[in-house]
């Protein structure tokens, strides 16, 4: 395949070219759910770095991508999505070992990558500015341009989705872009390389770096030469980034962590909030940044609430991810001591375990699915994000107090309703403190819709038309007639 994988290592896509890592240097990725290598990735460094930086200046200063016919460029971009999706099967393997996954999970991210070009593709040509009437002397208007070089920082948790999710936008925008692959699992993301070489995006219009976020991603995003940084992550991670940021005053789009709560009122279909459950917490073994981290039900149906999520939770098929199970292991070692540790915290503060609550002993990286009951909303476990398959429980007696306590915490990414009263779901869903709201079905929407948040959850929005604006600048151009 190209020249990705060389002598049994997966290669960075620098500057349209494959390259190994700086002085030979390499970093062994491990199967999350079988606790064994799954192969070596190239390690990017500051010579690597330095040749995507050039490579995307150069870029970017002929007009590669800028000064192409806007319906050139989107039919580039839709070249791609279909390179993407024909190496999908081979990437989602390599996704679903390296990562965790279940293999239709990782063969989701590959379509929804793909879906994201088509998507920006068909906008490339569409970005337009405005008249500003000032009167006969003068004609006004406005143009969007890109920012130049966006330095783009993806984690381990969606990979190839979230790399595209960035990536299209700021492709159609006309921009270079420099990808900072997340170390846990680069392999696959890696992969997009192949799909944009075969579509013959010009050379240097894009790199894929493979490196070390303390070192490569702290570098990336102190350049000089970077006009625009993208992250999604954590929010000390983001915190750091936006200091750097401040030194060289470069703008910033930030999707960070969350703590997003479903309101269950008295009304609600129990067998779709169930189903949402599943879904909303155990997806991905719960490492999703919107994820169904807290629920807070009706008093008058908390105990059976409580009691159906645990014998859902209780009834999962556990396994690895190539057998397509309902629930997998979490991202590494790591990981896993954080989510039981976190989790433990729990009894602490007075939480009663309903499903799960531990590690299981298996060999893999394997959290039990938990259902934590009784939880108290300014307690620990209700307040810090998880990152797992842990969802907490909490009950509530009237809509005003359910509100108070979905937006009590510092995040504010998504949340949900889940209520057969149209006029409730319009009039919560304008309360809550969220970016997006869910109603009567968790992960509602797609491609198209905007998905960002507020608070620590972060800023700006990525997917949708919307997110296209946060790729370019607006100039005004205002020219005299007068003679």
């Amino acid at each position: 395949m190209s020249d990705f994988f060389k002598g049994g290592l997966a290669r960075n896509y620098v500057a349209g070219d494959w390259g190994d890592g700086d002085e030979g240097a390499r970093i062994s990725v491990e199967d999350p759910g079988l606790e064994t290598p799954v192969g070596d990735c190239a390690l990017a460094g500051e010579a690597s770095l330095a040749k995507a930086l050039e490579g995307a200046r150069k870029s970017f200063e002929r007009g590669d991508l800028a000064d192409m016919a806007p319906a050139a460029r989107g039919r580039l971009m839709q070249r791609v999505a279909q390179e993407i999706r024909a190496i999908a099967d081979e990437g989602a393997e390599l996704l679903c070992r390296e990562s965790g996954k279940t293999l239709s999970a990782a063969g989701e991210e590959f379509e929804e990558a793909a879906q994201y070009f088509e998507y920006y593709g068909g906008v490339a040509d569409k970005i337009e500015g405005k008249s500003i009437p000032l009167g006969p002397d003068y004609a006004d208007y406005t143009v969007y341009e890109p920012f130049g070089v966006s330095a783009q920082i993806v984690p381990w948790n969606f990979p190839v989705s979230i790399a595209a999710r960035s990536l299209a936008p700021s492709m159609a925008a006309g921009n270079s872009t420099i990808i900072k692959s997340p170390e846990l699992d680069p392999m696959a993301l890696a992969m997009l390389g192949v799909a944009l070489e075969r579509a013959e995006v010009p050379k240097g219009a894009v790199s894929i770096l493979n490196g070390i976020g303390g070192d490569l991603g702290a570098r990336l995003v102190a350049s000089s030469e970077i006009d625009q940084i993208v992250f999604t992550g954590s929010v000390p991670t983001g915190q750091a980034i936006l200091r750097a940021a401040a030194d060289t005053v470069t703008p910033s789009l930030m999707e960070l962590g969350g703590k997003s709560a479903a309101v269950v009122f008295e009304d609600a279909n129990l067998d779709t909030f169930i189903s949402s459950l599943q879904s909303g917490i155990f997806y991905n073994a719960g490492q999703v940044c919107s994820a169904m981290a807290r629920v807070l039900v009706h008093r008058s149906i908390y105990d059976e609430a409580v009691a159906r999520a645990a014998e859902m939770a209780n009834g999962l098929s556990i396994g690895h991810g190539l057998d397509n199970p309902d629930h997998t292991p979490v991202a590494s070692a790591l990981q896993l001591d954080r989510v039981e540790e976190l989790t433990s915290s729990a009894r602490q503060d007075g939480a009663r375990i309903a499903a799960g609550g531990a590690r299981l002993d298996r060999t893999g990286h394997f959290m039990a699915p938990t259902i934590l009951a009784d939880v108290a909303p300014n307690s620990r476990v209700a307040q810090e994000e998880i990152f797992g398959p842990v969802t907490c429980f909490t009950p509530f007696d009237t809509e005003a107090e359910a509100i108070a306590i979905a937006n009590g915490t510092e995040f504010g990414l998504v949340a949900g309703i889940f209520t057969r009263d149209l006029a409730r779901s319009h009039r919560v869903a304008r309360k809550l403190r969220a970016g997006q709201v869910f109603v009567n079905e968790w992960f509602a929407g797609g491609v198209p819709t905007p998905f960002g948040g507020v608070g620590k959850s972060g800023f700006g929005r990525e997917k949708g038309l919307e997110a296209l604006f946060n790729y370019v600048r607006t100039k005004n151009i205002a020219i005299s007639l007068k003679e």
